[in-house]
């Protein structure tokens, strides 16, 4: 449950999604993450941090620890299943 908690919290998915390509800085990522404060920002970024899905390189820049990357690689079949669900809703695919 604590792990539901922490992915359900505002924009905390987002980061992380923004995170499986590689490292970003607060800046880039805050642009990558349409209208969420700064101040969300950096309390998610620190959670996640706490929590062990993220880490820091020398540049300052976050990016997924290896538990964050696992995660990443858990989600895909939701990735996989929301792709699909997209497509039934735009019609290109029968629910």
């Amino acid at each position: 449950m604590a792990a539901m908690d922490l992915l359900g919290r505002r924009w905390a998915l987002r980061i992380l999604w923004e995170l499986r390509g590689g490292p970003l800085g607060a800046r880039e990522l805050q642009d990558r993450c349409d209208r969420m404060s700064a101040s969300v920002l950096y309390e998610r970024l620190r959670e996640l941090t706490d929590a062990g899905l993220l880490t820091r390189d020398e540049s300052g820049a976050y990016l997924l620890s290896g538990l964050g990357a696992d995660l990443s690689t858990a989600l895909a079949p939701l990735d996989a299943w929301a792709r699909k669900w997209a497509a039934a809703l735009a019609g290109d695919e029968p629910g």
